[in-house]
Order: structure tokens, then sequence, then C-alpha cells
């Protein structure tokens, strides 16, 4: 309320009091009451007007902050987009885990299935997957004729059986039937046989043999065979006597290394012999000197033939830089601003799945990272045996799902997209050579 209306106020409540103590000197008569009281009535609606146009500014500026505040709600439930759940075929396996925009999920059958369908499945930004289920179907066991020798092959589920013609044995046929002395006794070799040592205890002869023969033979013509220590573990199914091969000598054995190894001090596990660091090798000039399981190789990388606006310059033994773009060149912008090269040694029959080379990214001092990043695999002769997936924002994996019998060489090209607020920053890529060991250790 203003000033004049307190005052107003506060003359008529005087004067009011006054005639009602029936006084009127000095105070206002009926006319000017009627005055004031108007005057009062229009102070009072022009407080009342400007009060509720007060609470309509209000209200609207509280809708408005409201709709701000649950568009800024929604704007952030939108962001974060997930796939649903995606299971293993039956009989198969799936790798990969998160089901966030742009993961992907692998799908690999068991031995004796194959995959009908995609096997890889990417998660897209409306929630859905790319493709569909696949599905494990079972290969006949018997189709690839795996019984020898006249063998007969019966289909089980998921398994076969031989049923072998007489004089055969084994899982496919392959063994013919024993009919000559047992194998971990040698008979025929004079290095393996010796007279038995006898003496006469109370005119009862007593023969005995040394460590490592048995007693052969009849009580009147008795000889001390060799024992072959070597088939008699492995006939056995006793734990392997040595890591790689195992040499029956009479009266004992030994174990021996494949070349490029070398025996250790318990006489029966091999070590690699490390060439490079050695300098064993005979790498030339220019070249570099992979050390490999058994052995070693001599690598020197290229970097990517120039083309068209594209060209690369070599910066370390094992790194290519792509030189500065033309302004207008797009392919040059989306070529890999890197090229890296990687060797990896393995042995046979490495047991999966097994993380072999991870993919990250830093950002320059000052300067803002990638906020997402996309991995694949984009090259190479290893299909089917590699998998790429992101572990975490910032790192991707090639994992190997498939056993690898050596000796063989694979060669998997991996790359890294880098991308801000979904624009395209820059590609790298890493090209990884895998030299597999003929050995399983």
């Amino acid at each position: 309320m203003t000033a004049g209306f307190h005052r107003l106020y506060l003359l008529l409540v005087l004067c009011l009091l006054v005639i009602h103590a029936g006084g009127t000197q000095s105070c206002l008569d009926r006319q000017h009451i009627m005055t004031v009281l108007r005057q009062m009535e229009k102070l009072l609606k022009g407080q009342e007007t400007r009060f509720t146009e007060g609470l309509r500014i209000m209200k609207s500026k509280l809708t408005a902050l409201q709709n701000s505040v649950s568009k800024s709600s929604s704007g952030d439930v939108n962001t974060v987009v997930t796939c649903p759940s995606l299971e293993a075929p039956q009989n198969g396996v799936k790798y990969g885990s998160k089901n966030f925009v742009d993961h992907e999920i692998h799908f690999f059958c068991n031995q004796g299935y194959k995959l009908i369908g995609p096997s890889t499945r990417v998660c897209q930004e409306n929630g859905s997957w790319t493709g569909v289920n696949p599905i494990c179907k079972d290969i006949s066991a018997c189709s690839s004729n795996p019984c020898q020798n006249g063998g007969t092959c019966v289909e089980g589920f998921s398994y076969y059986k031989c049923m072998c013609l007489q004089n055969w044995s084994g899982t496919n046929c392959e063994q013919q039937t024993q009919t000559v002395p047992t194998e971990w006794s040698i008979m025929n070799d004079p290095a393996f046989s010796r007279k038995p040592r006898c003496a006469k205890i109370a005119r009862t002869q007593h023969c005995s043999c040394d460590v490592g023969f048995h007693m052969s033979g009849t009580s009147d013509n008795s000889v001390c065979q060799d024992v072959n220590e070597c088939e008699v573990y492995r006939l056995n199914g006793a734990p392997r006597l040595c890591m790689h091969s195992c040499i029956n000598i009479p009266g004992s054995y030994r174990c021996s290394c494949p070349s490029g190894y070398k025996l250790l001090g318990d006489g029966r596990s091999c070590e690699d012999i490390d060439e490079c660091l050695l300098q064993q090798h005979n790498c030339t000039r220019g070249t570099t000197c992979i050390n490999t399981f058994g052995s070693f190789q001599c690598v020197n990388p290229a970097c990517p033939k120039a083309d068209e606006n594209i060209s690369y310059v070599k910066t370390s033994s094992f790194q290519c830089e792509r030189n500065p773009c033309p302004m207008d060149s797009r392919s040059c912008h989306l070529a890999p601003k890197t090229v890296s090269f990687h060797y990896l040694s393995l042995p046979s029959n490495l047991k999966t799945p097994v993380t072999l080379f991870r993919m990250a990214t830093a950002s320059a001092p000052g300067r803002p990272g990638p906020d997402s990043l996309r991995f694949g695999i984009v090259g190479g002769n290893g299909k089917g045996h590699f998998v790429m997936q992101r572990s975490d924002r910032q790192t991707g994996e090639l994992i190997l799902v498939q056993s690898l019998q050596g000796p063989q060489s694979l060669e998997v090209d991996v790359d890294m997209s880098e991308y801000l607020e979904r624009t395209f920053q820059a590609k790298h890529v890493s090209k990884v050579t895998v030299f597999v060991s003929p050995n399983e250790f």
C-alpha cells in the first residue's frame, strides 16, 4: 500500500470514532467520508489488479522452469540408449557383454556345429540389434569318413563311434591289434637285454634284474629285458615324462627338446631360446629380429603406398604417420592417421578365449579427447579366429576365440575410429602378425 492510502485510512478511522462518540467537531462531514471511501476502493482495486498480475507472471515463470527441467531430464534419458540382452545360441557361445550403442556381440558354435546366420550383431541408435539371432546346426560327424581301415561309422548325439574290423582298434580304427610282445618291452636288441644276477640261497637259485629292467622267460632260461619307460607312461595314461620327446635308453630314459629350445635343469622341461637377444640370428641390416617360439623372424614393415593426396612417413621401426592432408581432400582425412605393426608368438592349441592385444587412445595436453571410440577388424587372413570388442570406454581388445595349430602365420588388421560429438575425428590401424609354433609350449 502507498503512503497516501495509509493517511486516508487513519483519517477515516478517527472520524468514525468521533461520530460514534457523538462528536462532530474537527471531523470530516459525510460527503468527505464518502469521497475517502471511493478513493480507498479505487486504491484497493489497483492493488488487487497488480497482485493478480504478479501471480500470473510468477505462475508463468514457474511453468517455464518446470518445462525446462522436464526437457533436460528427458534429454538425459534419451542419450543413454541400450539394446535388449542377447543369449548365446544353443550349442554355441557368445563374446561381448555390453549392450550400448555401437557395441558388438560375436557368436561361435561348439565343435561339431555350424553357425547359421550373422556371426556379429551391433547395437544401433534406435535400441535394436542388426541382423537376426543365429543358430548352431549339427554337422554330421560321419560326413568326413573318420573311420580307417574298413571301419564303419555310427552316428550318436554330437559324437560318432567306429565299428572296427578284426585286428584293428582305436578311436578311428587306426591301430592294429597287438600280436607282438608288449610295446614297453624291447626283445630283439642286445643292448636292451642283460643276464640276470643269480645266487643260490639254501639250495634255491634267486635271480634279479637291475633297475629299469624286468625279468622274462622261464625260470631255467630267464633274461632281463629293458623297460621302455616312455611307453609305460603313455599306455597307462600317466603324466608325460617329458615336455617334448621321450627317448628310451637301456635301463632308463632321457628327454629331448625341439630345435630352438633348451632342456632345463629338471631334465624334463623345455625353454625357448631367444635368438634375437643372444644375437644368434641372421637378420640383415635394415630388418628387425622378432623372437618366436623355437625360432625367429626377420621383419621390415613398410608404410602404405602413396595414393593421390594420401602418403605416409615412417616415424619408427614399427609405426607410420600420415602426412598433413590438403584441406579439401575428404579421402585423406578418412584414411588412417597412424599405422602400427605388432608381432606376437603363440604356441599351438592355445586355450581360448584369450586376449592378445589392446588398443587405447590418449589425448594431447590441452586438447579434448574423443568422447566415443569404435573398434573393428578391417583386414588380414585370420577371419573366424579373432574378434575385436570394447573392454571399457577408451580401450578395445583383440581376442583369440578359436585355437590355432602351427606352424603357420596369420595377419589381422584392427582399427580404432575416434568420434567427438558423433563427428568422425581420426582413425588408427594396427597390423598384428601372429606366429604360431608347431609345439604346444
